[in-house]
């Protein structure tokens, strides 16, 4: 007679179990799509109604120059490039400061030049890269990034006569609505472009182009503000511009990627500590960071509850008021930052002036951030036709609350939530519940037509095969309606006819 050994599951250990179902084959294998099978052919084909695509990188994510000297001031790391430790470094990187100027008629020599896809460091002799931007634009087929070495990524070819990918590159140290009025001569210059490729290669006329943007982190605060305002400054009286949707003239769709709508703690810790960005790269001082408006820019909304007394955790404190800042003696108001200010202000021999000088700075820098916020947290539908996506991480314990010793000025991490470890889930949905009792569904002023959730840090994100394929898929093969154009099955009726032919078959 044969005997049948019968398993009771209730006691059988974890690893047990485990090896049982490895055992049966229960195990399943992570598979990875074949990107280039899916779109090569796609992608190849011309189409002279494909929406052309800029990429925005987010803060860091642009070489810095200066025009002047030639040094980089961002992006390579050195012989050859500025140390913000130096005197002339300091100044190369930080922005002027000087009392009685606006944020924007601060100006210096520094430029962009180009998108950051590596960062490249020379560290006692030996020479290395980091991977910045590279799978955002390979992925995209920006100009000149289709290579061999595409990684997790996979290799996607566009074939020699694609055209329709430019990178905007911008100097992330200054306002976000200086940079965003910058995106729209961009976009100008390039839908020029576009409608010459389009009447030299399909002899078609003054095509009204419109443009797919896909924005990683503060790159999608940029195209954000444009979509919703254009080219239109913050009024200098404090109030809020008109929501005129001047950008959707130009956009269809917005890829927003990890992007802080709501702000990042992570920006409020540089701000008042200063900050290392990688390995064997120079630590930056608070004082220089504190001289760049968007860094303010990117500061948590004080009604999300980001920061807290840390005698009352129910006290949220306000985050954009300057004389938080001064009290608590952060950034350009911290007194041990003596020593960065003379490097920035060497004409300015008085130290009270030099503290004069930057206090004024600070105090410009976090008015023109609360009226920033303000701006974008207007609550509104974009127009029909246009669609806002966003990819975010939400499987990383990122930094969420942080509290404040009202004596000394410290902060210390109070609370973790679910992130990409720089940006919280709940700042890239711009979720309203944090920092009440609410529960239920997302409340958010942003009307997101997707919201897409992967399970990776802040830039790895971008080498996500599923980003990959799912942007792509969104970009090249989603079926879009063309009001001004014949249907590529030629109306409802023949596809009524196939699908009862197939049926009868």
């Amino acid at each position: 007679m044969q005997t049948v050994a019968r398993v009771n599951i209730a006691y059988v250990p974890a690893a047990c179990l485990f090896l049982l179902f490895a055992l049966g084959g229960c195990v399943s294998k992570l598979y990875t799509p074949d990107l280039g099978g899916l779109y090569d052919e796609l992608i190849q084909t011309e189409d002279p109604y494909r929406n052309p695509i800029i990429a925005i990188p987010g803060a860091l994510g642009s070489r810095l120059v200066d025009k002047d000297s030639g040094s980089v001031v961002w992006g390579a790391f050195g012989p050859g490039s500025a140390n913000p430790h130096d005197p002339e470094g300091a100044r190369l990187f930080a922005l002027p400061m000087r009392q009685g100027a606006t944020l924007v008629e601060l100006r210096d020599n520094v430029r962009s030049d180009g998108a950051l896809d590596r960062v490249r460091i020379n560290f006692a002799g030996i020479r290395f890269q980091l991977k910045a931007y590279f799978y955002m634009l390979s992925t995209l087929g920006a100009a000149g990034y289709r290579d061999e070495e595409l990684g997790e990524a996979g290799v996607v070819d566009y074939g020699k006569r694609h055209y329709t990918c430019f990178q905007y590159d911008y100097d992330w140290r200054r306002d976000i609505v200086e940079s965003a009025g910058r995106l729209h001569a961009f976009i100008l210059i390039k839908r020029a472009y576009v409608q010459a490729e389009m009447e030299k290669r399909h002899g078609i006329r003054n095509y009204d182009v419109k443009f797919d943007i896909v924005a990683h982190s503060m790159g999608g605060l940029v195209a954000r503000y444009y979509l919703r305002y254009g080219s239109a400054d913050l009024p200098a009286d404090g109030s809020l511009p008109p929501l005129t949707w001047a950008g959707a003239r130009y956009i269809d769709n917005l890829v927003l990627i990890a992007t802080p709508n709501a702000g990042s703690v992570d920006a409020l810790r540089f701000l008042i500590e200063g900050k290392k960005f990688a390995p064997f790269v120079p630590s930056y001082a608070p004082a220089i960071l504190g001289t760049m408006p968007s860094a303010y820019q990117l500061l948590p909304r004080p009604r999300h509850g980001a920061m807290v007394n840390a005698n009352d955790h129910s006290k949220f404190e306000d985050i954009y008021d300057p004389e938080l800042w001064e009290r608590m003696g952060w950034g350009l108001a911290d007194p041990t930052q003596e020593p960065v200010l003379q490097k920035l202000l060497p004409a300015t021999k008085d130290r009270a002036t030099r503290r004069r000088i930057a206090l004024d700075h600070q105090r410009k820098a976090l008015r023109r951030a609360r009226q920033f916020a303000a701006a974008m947290d207007v609550p509104a539908s974009p127009p029909a036709g246009v669609a806002l996506f966003l990819i975010v991480g939400d499987a990383v314990s990122t930094e969420a609350v942080m509290a404040v010793e009202p004596d000394t000025g410290e902060i210390a991490v109070v609370k973790l939530a679910p992130g990409d470890g720089t940006v919280l889930r709940s700042s890239a949905l711009m979720d309203e519940r944090i920092g009440t009792n609410k529960r239920g569904r997302l409340e958010s002023p942003i009307d997101w037509a997707k919201v897409q959730f992967l399970f990776r840090d802040h830039l790895g994100l971008t080498k996500d095969p599923a980003f990959t394929d799912n942007l792509l898929y969104f970009l090249f093969e989603r079926p879009k309606a063309f009001p001004d154009r014949v249907s590529l099955w030629n109306g409802a009726s023949e596809r009524t006819n196939m699908i009862a032919g197939e049926l009868t078959n």
